[in-house]
């Protein structure tokens, strides 16, 4: 696939993308998430919107922050997978009804926000919901312009550096 401009020479998607990384700064310096968490939520995310570019990167950086190949592999089966904790399914069902606004009229439910609210506290769940909006903003941008995936590298995008 070719993209259809570069997202980093191109002046207004450079400058626009500026701003986008440097929001990112508190998901790196400042999360109270787990970074496991955090990656899975990315992953899963991106997996849902179909952001090949962005799906490479939380699976390269998840493994490379100690995530397993078997939980990396099961992500988009989480319901079913024993793999992961009743937080992590959680935050990865706050993620699927966060990111399928448009499929559930009432956005996301009152019971998917208590079952999250059981093992995050309100600071965590900000970070969530933030999380959550930032993905799918990234994973927009990249799907539309048809980034191409599998040349990241680990800490190729981290803000903090």
């Amino acid at each position: 696939m070719n993209p259809r401009y570069d997202l980093f020479e191109n002046p207004f998607s450079a400058k626009f993308l500026k701003y986008v990384f440097a929001a990112s700064k508190v998901f790196f310096a400042d999360s109270p998430l787990p970074v496991t968490t955090r990656e899975l939520v990315s992953l899963r995310t991106s997996q849902i919107n179909g952001c090949g570019t962005c799906i490479d990167m939380h699976t390269k950086e998840a493994a490379h922050a100690g995530e397993s190949a078997l939980r990396l592999h099961l992500v988009g089966a989480w319901r079913e997978a024993m793999v992961f904790t009743d937080a992590e399914r959680a935050a990865l069902e706050l993620a699927e009804q966060g990111t399928r606004i448009a499929d559930a009229a009432g956005g996301v439910s009152d019971e998917v926000w208590a079952n999250a609210a059981k093992y995050y506290d309100e600071e965590q769940l900000a970070a969530l919901v933030s999380l959550i909006a930032f993905m799918n903003t990234v994973n927009r941008i990249n799907v539309i312009s048809q980034q191409p995936a599998g040349d990241y590298q680990v800490g190729q995008l981290d803000p903090t550096t």
